[in-house]
């Protein structure tokens, strides 16, 4: 790994929200090194390969707080019945251009990524840092279960469906089953665990006002969780049932774009984190049909109003996409965040993909299997950044063609991509 100078570089301050006065940023050992104002080169930059910024924006890499690497990029025929060794080939691939978006961390909220990660990790594949929540784990009828209807019932010798042989879900009735369950994911290495809390959209056998598990079952997650020192995320929209995941010790809510103001009071009051997809009915859509359609759009209705409360009661809010088995949306994070300044402004947009995010990621504690600061442009912070030719806070769509506004895209000190 060489030492990386940029010179001459508008840095954003994803603390303030605010872009520096000209600076030099010199990377060493994978660390921001030093940020230092003027043109003049900092001390300890001799030898360094210069990156000349020429007035471009440096930013912090960005992150997906909601991303299902294994999923985002095949239908779910594929997923359901395909050839593992396939599908890990196809999310391979999905990871690189991932990276290539300029997105260089991403919490996984479900799938068999355990693999996948150690690839990107050993250098085998490029791609995001995984935050691996490792199989989702749903009830019998939950949003997690893709079994179709001749796969029930289980039967005596207790076989497994293809998708929780291919360790896409655990399916699990009951405290012992969680129990079961939550403690795999996490011997796997899982950085924080996944649980169903309610109905889904994209699912087709709970209609997204069902609460899903009892009060027991969902306290069985969070205590093992908490005893490996991480959290739970859970899969929620209605007022019940993130009340019983609150109740439960649950620390962050995934979706919720139904709730009440209550709730999000309550939410506040616990300090719990809400991680908001922007959802609409809009490019970005799943080609949902039927009942699943009609789900999709009572849930776009609601993201307007949950982006105003989480507003309005000051919730620790994070970004993500949860693009699921939809190949032609995969390739759009960026517009996805983009499309943010519908209810924040482009400052605030960059801060929640960026620093507000990382933080998110580090609620993981001891289980963080990248220790440091991420999604910030610091001295000893995780040299994950990207060289902007422009200024995103004039043009937030900037991120979203990163084939033309990222000169460099550089993870842990190495450059990945340079125009």
């Amino acid at each position: 790994m060489t030492d990386t100078l940029f010179t001459d570089v508008v840095v954003f301050d994803s603390r303030k929200g605010l872009l520096t006065e000209p600076s030099q940023v010199l990377v060493k050992d994978g660390l921001i090194a030093s940020v230092t104002p003027g043109s003049a080169p900092p001390p300890g930059s001799d030898g360094a390969t210069v990156i000349q910024g020429r007035g471009k924006t440096l930013i912090p890499g960005l992150i997906d707080a909601h991303w299902h690497s294994m999923f985002a990029n095949i239908p779910l025929s594929d997923a359901m019945s395909g050839d593992p060794g396939y599908l890990h080939v196809v999310a391979g691939r999905g990871a690189t251009a991932t990276l290539l978006r300029g997105f260089t961390s991403v919490r996984d909220a479900g799938g068999p990524a355990f693999g996948l990660k150690r690839a990107i990790d050993e250098g085998v594949v490029a791609g995001p840092r995984i935050y691996p929540s490792g199989a989702f784990i749903s009830q019998s009828g939950g949003h997690g279960d893709f079994r179709l209807p001749y796969e029930t019932p289980r039967g005596i010798c207790g076989h497994l469906s293809h998708m929780e042989n291919l360790s896409a879900v655990v399916l699990a009735d009951g405290v012992p089953e969680v129990l079961r369950g939550a403690r795999e994911q996490l011997m796997h290495g899982a950085t924080q665990l996944k649980v169903m809390a309610g109905g889904g959209v994209a699912s087709n056998y709970d209609p997204i006002d069902v609460t899903e598990y009892t009060l027991e079952e969902m306290r069985a997650a969070v205590d093992t969780a908490e005893n490996f020192g991480t959290y739970v995320m859970v899969h929620a929209y209605t007022p019940r049932a993130v009340r019983q995941a609150l109740e439960a010790g649950v620390r962050c809510i995934d979706h919720g774009h139904l709730l009440d103001e209550a709730t999000v009071a309550l939410m506040a009051e616990k300090g719990t984190w809400w991680s908001l997809q922007p959802f609409l009915d809009d490019e970005d859509a799943d080609p949902l049909t039927g009942e699943n359609r009609v789900k999709q759009l009572q849930v776009a209705a609601g993201t307007d109003r949950a982006y105003a409360l989480a507003k309005k009661h000051g919730l620790e809010v994070a970004w993500g996409t949860d693009t699921l088995f939809t190949p032609e949306l995969a390739g759009r994070q960026g517009e996805q965040l983009a499309k943010m300044v519908r209810w924040y402004t482009p400052a605030e947009v960059l801060m929640m993909a960026t620093r507000v995010n990382a933080e998110l990621l580090a609620l993981s504690g001891p289980r963080n299997p990248y220790p440091g600061t991420l999604g910030v442009i610091e001295e000893g912070a995780i040299a994950d950044v990207l060289l902007i030719n422009g200024n995103p806070l004039e043009d937030i769509t900037l991120i979203a063609r990163p084939e033309t506004s990222m000169q460099v895209i550089m993870k842990g000190g190495e450059v990945v991509r340079a125009l």
